[in-house]
């Protein structure tokens, strides 16, 4: 990834909602989800969520499709990834082993705590 291509994602990150967007659709994994599904999960007008994709998309963070009526929004995981590199190149001085970054990997699902026996 070049400077101007991370600068562009940074900048398009460093807003609230955006960023929101953003990790939302992560989130979704490579199917996306309906800008309908996002609005209403983030509490954003259709107009504001509009703004925010397009910023998005002129980043390379985010692609859009078409499937009947609805348009679907997807992280193009490939373009966070090439951030995460850029950001991390030559981390530890080079030595890889030492802190490699771990592209793309889900966390650990949190395990919901067992409710307390009553006594």
């Amino acid at each position: 990834m070049e400077k101007t291509d991370a600068v562009a994602a940074l900048s398009a990150l460093a807003q609230e909602n955006r960023l929101d967007v953003f990790r939302l659709l992560v989130q979704a994994g490579p199917e996306g989800l309906p800008a309908g599904k996002v609005a209403e999960a983030l509490d954003l007008a259709p107009n504001t969520l509009t703004f925010h994709f397009d910023r998005l998309r002129q980043a390379g963070l985010v692609t859009v499709r078409r499937e009947g009526r609805s348009m679907i929004y997807a992280a193009r995981f490939e373009t966070m990834n090439g951030l995460l590199g850029f950001l991390t190149d030559n981390c530890c001085q080079g030595d890889v082993a030492a802190c490699a970054p771990v592209f793309c990997k889900p966390s650990t699902p949190r395990r919901a705590k067992a409710p307390k026996e009553s006594v």
